[in-house]
């Protein structure tokens, strides 16, 4: 068998979680399972670079590859995600308890980012989807100087005997919280203890605001076949 004991099926797996989640609905519990589809576990802007963020933690390179394993099995039977705060159920040899804590960002960090993003970011839609440019986008997920905490950031906890600091089910996680940014991406600024809002811009909002009243403007008026400004600015008729 070896040190890492049996080789159980991936289908096994998925299976046995699969039962779990099931039995803990029946008992009335809150669960929102992280559930992947192929081999990728995040597609999405925020999601794939926070996993890739992951991927260099060099502590912990030996433990990556069997968590990220987990979290494909349908291993994490269920994720939460809170301020600052993650805790999560994953199917092992049995249901373990996983917390994972953030550090909130630094102040220092924050104003620095927020000063950088100054003019640059118009609507939490655009942030949230990734649609800006790539030099605005680089810097919130900069490795030093964006959102995504560090290693010394980070602490955690797992109910199961593995005597690792950062064990195979925490990793799974951790790559779990991705996958979950992919449809949650406003997550992220909880788990680090800031406001979104803080980094748009009221001008460049302003200005998106006007364009979209416009739009709807111009919309109406092609619909119509009228220009809505000389309808609205030419006097009335005689009677």
């Amino acid at each position: 068998m070896g040190m890492w004991g049996k080789y159980v099926p991936v289908t096994v797996r998925q299976n046995r979680a699969k039962r779990k989640i099931n039995k803990l609905k029946k008992m009335g519990h809150h669960i929102e399972p992280i559930e992947i589809n192929g081999r990728q576990i995040a597609k999405e802007f925020w999601g794939r670079r926070w996993c890739d963020h992951l991927d260099t933690f060099a502590d912990y390179s030996n433990r990556l590859p069997r968590g990220k394993t987990y979290v494909r099995n349908g291993s994490i039977c269920h994720l939460e995600i809170q301020k600052g705060r993650c805790e999560a159920l994953v199917n092992g040899s049995r249901l373990y308890r996983v917390a994972v804590e953030i550090k909130p960002l630094k102040k220092s960090i924050w104003e620095e980012l927020k000063k950088s993003c100054q003019g640059k970011i118009g609507s939490i839609l655009e942030l949230l989807q990734g649609r800006l440019s790539k030099h605005v986008m680089e810097m919130v997920v900069d490795p030093y100087g964006g959102l995504f905490p560090k290693e010394n950031e980070i602490t955690f906890d797992c109910s199961c005997p593995d005597w690792a600091g950062m064990c195979k089910h925490v990793v799974a996680v951790c790559y779990g919280i991705g996958s979950r940014l992919d449809q949650r991406p406003e997550l992220l600024f909880q788990l680090r203890h800031v406001d979104p809002t803080e980094l748009i811009s009221t001008e460049l909002a302003f200005e998106s605001s006007q364009n979209k009243d416009q739009l709807q403007s111009d919309d109406l008026g092609a619909l119509f076949g009228i220009d809505l400004e000389d309808s609205i600015t030419a006097p009335p008729p005689d009677k």
